[in-house]
């Protein structure tokens, strides 16, 4: 990355000593000459983003037609071969540049009065239209090797460096004036070749992949601090802290009123089950679904009735865990004055999909109402911090009891009764019975994730965003995990180039939240290096394989009891990863 931000500055000064640029240089060498010693300073600055503009422009266009990331870096390097070559060819650039040359002719652009800095701002960004078309081969480069790089960082960078080189070409020729013009006209050819070596030079870097071999010493042998000064004091226990009060939203009153509630015993209300808040109505949510025509439930509409607010996201193992109970409870208790409303609050960005969370739901079989919180509007009315959370209401609307995180089903059931009991409903003789799967005991691995946000306990050292290649496989530690080959890692996922992951586990079963946009593909299943067998497989691998299509959690190993072992994945190209869940 730090290469190709080299290359894009020395063409950007190639570009500003291109024969099609002399006619545009009296124009900027006049305005430059006028005015202000502030003015030459405008026009560059004003040369510099309308160029980086267009770039970046024309690099998302790119992105927008979805083309794959290997198709953008090889055809960078093609373009930058051929056109390096084009320079290196006398007759055939100065054929190329003549007929750019020409249609810089039909672009009017004039040294503009004024003497500000403002004022040659806006002469820069005109000369931008007339500069554009003259980069030729150089700018087209720029443009595919900008769009081989993750569109958020590395284009931007390219796009931009490639803008201040030209421009500080300009400068430095409209400070030393027209003197310097003729020199540089006479050593035009020789400086042409040396842009065509060095576009040439750049091409075979990117096709040895020594570019991103020089990212990944970078990101493996410097200091964090010294790579990433922000991620290293997020590191700090004191740090992470102060950052995550910062990036709570500020609670409302009736949020603060939950909050207190909750870490104090309580009002007591003549029974054993304190009154914590009034609960607040269902915010900013979207689609409702299991309600008849999709209609808006309100707190206020379900007065009378006790409530349970389950909050849920589906690819949370956790969550899944609980569904079995929530189903019984509704089965039991509906007809007797219990409503559950599941609310929906994604962990990540295709759980806002309305028709993922639908599928989701239908492949858990949930038949009580669930809405849509993708806004995390309910989540913070409740001042929400877990998934699982569920928040037990009276008939009267105040929320009476709060649970977090899996487990305690006899005691959430047994108050569903007693409020059902205190609103004059008869919630029936006996428990409903209920079971489903529960958390192993001994499970030592957290939950991991896979994109370079949260990325914790990799032995690669830092993950950073981008293509990157990580080498042969490093055997990973206790609860460690470990990347190997090509990966594009993005801040929430990676999606796999050819490469494989493993983990070492202390767990009986291993999920991972997994996706394939664009048709199904399939991933092999290695436990302990060899093909996992039918007996140690999770409902979600067959003959030693997963195949992956919707992005939804998909169930990896299957343990007869819970033991430490190494999972190894191997990945078709273009296969989503996110997270690792353990059980």
């Amino acid at each position: 990355m730090l290469l190709l931000v080299l290359f894009g500055f020395i063409a950007g000064a190639a570009t500003a000593v291109s024969p099609c640029i002399l006619p545009v240089l009296p124009v900027a060498l006049a305005a430059g000459a006028t005015g202000g010693r502030r003015r030459p300073l405008g026009i560059v600055a004003g040369l510099t983003l309308s160029f980086t503009f267009a770039t970046v422009a024309l690099v998302y266009l790119i992105d927008a037609l979805g083309l794959a990331d290997d198709l953008l870096r090889n055809l960078a390097i093609a373009v930058l071969l051929g056109f390096g070559l084009m320079l290196l060819v006398p007759a055939v650039s100065s054929r190329a540049e003549a007929l750019l040359g020409r249609a810089t002719g039909r672009f009017g652009v004039k040294a503009g009065g004024g003497e500000s800095f403002w004022s040659g701002t806006l002469v820069g960004a005109s000369l931008g239209l007339v500069y554009a078309p003259c980069a030729g081969p150089i700018l087209a480069g720029v443009i595919t090797v900008s769009a081989s790089q993750p569109f958020t960082t590395g284009r931007l960078a390219v796009a931009l460096s490639y803008g201040l080189g030209s421009a500080l070409i300009l400068y430095l020729l409209m400070v030393g004036g027209r003197r310097l013009t003729a020199p540089l006209g006479r050593q035009t050819p020789k400086l042409q070749a040396a842009t065509g070596i060095v576009m040439i030079v750049f091409a075979l870097v990117m096709a040895g992949e020594y570019d991103l071999r020089f990212q990944n010493e970078i990101a493996d042998n410097l200091p964090a601090v010294v790579v990433n000064p922000t991620r290293s004091l997020e590191s700090t226990a004191t740090a992470r802290e102060a950052l995550a009060r910062i990036r709570k939203s500020d609670p409302t009153p009736e949020a603060r009123k939950i909050a207190d509630g909750l870490e104090r015993s309580g009002e007591q209300d003549g029974s054993g089950l304190p009154v914590i808040a009034q609960a607040p109505e269902f915010a900013g949510t979207g689609r409702w679904f299991n309600t008849p025509g999709g209609s808006t439930l309100t707190m206020s509409s379900l007065r009378g009735r006790v409530v349970l607010v389950d909050f849920w996201t589906y690819s949370c193992i956790n969550c899944i865990r609980t569904q079995p109970w929530l189903k019984a409870w509704d089965a039991r208790y509906r007809d007797r004055g219990l409503t559950i409303v599941g609310v929906h609050s994604p962990e990540f960005p295709f759980e806002k999909d309305a028709g993922n969370v639908g599928e989701a739901i239908e492949r858990a079989g949930l038949g009580y109402p669930v809405v849509q919180d993708n806004d995390f509007q309910t989540w913070n009315a409740y001042a929400n911090q877990y998934w699982p959370a569920e928040y037990f209401i009276d008939a009267r609307g105040r929320i009476r009891y709060a649970h977090f995180g899996e487990g305690a089903y006899e005691e959430k059931e047994n108050v569903i009764r007693e409020l059902l009991a205190e609103a004059g409903r008869r919630p029936g003789d006996g428990l409903s019975g209920a079971s489903g799967p529960r958390i192993s005991d001994g499970v030592s691995t957290p939950e991991s994730y896979l994109g370079s946000a949260r990325a914790e306990r990799f032995t690669n050292g830092l993950i950073l965003s981008g293509v990157r290649d990580f080498g042969d496989l490093e055997q990973p530690g206790r609860d460690e995990l470990s990347y190997a080959g090509r990966w594009n890692v993005d801040p929430d996922f990676a999606i796999a180039k050819g490469g494989r992951i493993a983990v070492r586990f202390g767990a009986r079963r291993v999920f991972l939240v997994l996706g394939s946009p664009g048709g199904p593909r399939r991933m092999r299943v290695l436990l302990d290096g060899e093909p996992i067998s039918p007996r140690d497989a999770g409902r979600d691998v067959s003959g030693s394989e997963v195949t992956v299509r919707r992005e939804r959690l998909y169930e990896l190993v299957d343990l007869p009891g819970t033991g430490s072992h190494t999972l190894t994945l191997i990945p078709e190209a273009g296969i989503r990863a996110y997270a690792f869940t353990f059980g």
